[in-house]
Order: structure tokens, then sequence, then C-alpha cells
């Protein structure tokens, strides 16, 4: 592909103000949403993806637009590769990571919510799953799965034969699917489970923490070293309601939660005597609590002030 100029030093996006946009720059700010998402769906780092953005603006604008014939499918793919690179780099990061690790939970548009697809796509318990998957699995899950790229899109992203990758979705698709949730609930199910692990939180019920959780209920919790978190998973309704009540009993503050979105399904944002304390998104299946992911790190806070858009298309 040939390239036209480049942009000048320390040039990270397009440029400010409110005069008409070159075709490049246009192009960029018409898909940026939906850039954003691909990256963010492949890392589950939202100050990665927009690292990945800047990276993928600075390919753009030396490219000669005369010779692509889709733009935006163009730019998925500069972006796909820019995110596997980071893909390999975090890897060697979250090996170092002190406690569990959770993507960082971002507060959505409602149309987020609305779109069934696109809100499990992000869900935190996918999220979750995807960080099994190796990074070639994964942008060829992200991408094929999530987004509807074809094949032979999917094999220039990743520099594999189409062949290839008919394969690894396949396998990356099994993976998943044996992990996922097993049926989806309405956001009218899962608002109701979360009021009722609200109240049974702030008012310490244990009994009422047990008939929310289901059994085998998973809570995850991930401070980062920062703030104190347990440092591995706990599984099981009575050992999971016994730590938070326990916890929670020690303690003399007070605990409120705070109803939100976070990617796209319902969430607690946690402040204790009124100071931003984490997020706790969850899994609801069957009108039960499956899984609880209690973010405290606060370098994964930052967007929880703001919505931040996503979008498949």
């Amino acid at each position: 592909m040939n390239e036209r100029s480049g942009p000048t030093a320390g040039q990270v996006g397009p440029p400010p103000g409110d005069g008409p946009m070159d075709s490049a720059t246009e192009a960029f700010v018409a898909h940026r949403n939906l850039l954003f998402t691909v990256a963010y769906e492949m890392l589950g780092s939202a100050a990665d993806a927009e690292d990945i953005l800047q990276e993928t603006w600075l390919r753009w604008i030396k490219v000669d637009l005369g010779q692509v014939s889709d733009q935006r499918a163009y730019l998925v793919r500069i972006t796909t590769r820019q995110s596997l690179n980071r893909l390999r780099t975090m890897k060697r990061r979250k090996e170092t990571y002190v406690g569990p690790w959770l993507p960082e939970p971002l507060l959505t548009t409602p149309d987020v919510a609305e779109d069934a697809e696109l809100a499990e796509s992000v869900s935190m318990a996918l999220m979750l799953v995807l960080e099994s998957l190796s990074p070639t699995e994964r942008a060829v899950f992200v991408l094929r799965e999530v987004f509807d790229v074809s094949y032979e899109e999917i094999a220039a992203a990743v520099d594999k034969s189409p062949v290839a990758v008919r394969q690894i979705a396949h396998r990356a698709r099994r993976h998943v699917d044996a992990r996922r949730p097993r049926e989806a609930v309405s956001p009218s199910q899962a608002r109701a489970a979360l009021e009722s692990f609200q109240a049974a939180l702030e008012t310490r019920d244990l009994q009422a923490l047990l008939d929310v959780l289901a059994p085998e209920v998973v809570l995850v919790s991930d401070g980062g070293g920062v703030k104190q978190a347990a440092p591995r998973p706990i599984t099981g309704a009575g050992k999971v309601a016994r730590f938070i009540v326990g916890g929670l009993g020690k303690a003399r503050f007070t605990l409120t939660g705070d109803s939100t979105v976070v990617n796209g399904n319902p969430a607690l944002i946690i402040r204790v005597d009124g100071e931003l304390d984490g997020v706790l998104a969850m899994r609801v299946e069957d009108a039960r609590i499956t899984g609880l992911y209690y973010v405290r790190n606060p370098q994964k806070l930052t967007r929880v002030a703001s919505e931040t858009p996503l979008t498949l298309r």
C-alpha cells in the first residue's frame, strides 16, 4: 500500500477544531467508536484500547486512500494487528499482576444495554472467558462472532490463511461456548437480582445473600496490589456470602451501592463513606447470581464517571 505524507511530530489523533475534515480524518472519526470497541473487546483495557486508536490513526494517515476499496475493513485490520501486538505484551504484564486480573469496567450508554448482542459481548463475564483464549484465538473470535467479519478479511488481519482462520474460529467458539452463560437473562431479571443483592449487601444480611447467590457462584476481586482484594477466586455461595458479610462486619464505615450500567449490564458503583471504592459487575443465570466481579484497582476505575460509546457497526 502506498503512503502519503505523515503526521507532524507528536500528532496522535485527528486534529482539533471545527474546520472541514480531510477524507482520512472523516473516515477515522466515522469509525472511531467501532475501532475502540474492537480494541477493547480484544484487550479488556480501555487505556490500552485508546493507545491502539492512536497507533491506528498514525498508520491510517500514511495510507494512500485511492487504493483502499473498503475504509472500514482497512481500519479494522490496522486496529486488529496493533491489538494483537499489544495482547502479547499484556500477557507478560499479567503474569506479574498481583492477584486476579479483571477487565477494565466501562460506564456505557443506554443503547449498549438495549443491544443484547453487544451487551453480552462486552459483559464482564464474557470478557473474562475471552482471557482464556490465545491472542490469535481471541482476535478471530471477536472479529467473527461479535463483528461478523468475513474469514477472508480476518485472514488478512491476523496473517493466516482463510482455512486456518476457520479452524481457529471453530476451536475458539467451542472453548467460549463451554464457559459462557448457558442462556441470556432479560435486563429486568438481571436488575431484580442486582437489587436483591444490593439490599442484602447494605443490610449485611447473610441469609438474603444466600438467597440470591447460586450454589456455584464465584467471586473474583481485582485490587491490582493497590487495594485489598481476595488473592484468588472464592467459590460457593456459603463461602462468598461469609466473605462479604465477614469483611463488612469488621469494618466501621458506611457502604452504599449505586445502581448503574457497566459494560452494557446492570452493576453497582460501591462507595465507602461516600468515596468511590470499586465497581461490582455480576453474571446472572436462572434469576440467581453465578458470578461476582469486583474491580477495586483505582487505575481501572477511570471510565465509570462518564459514558463510553460502543458499537458493533
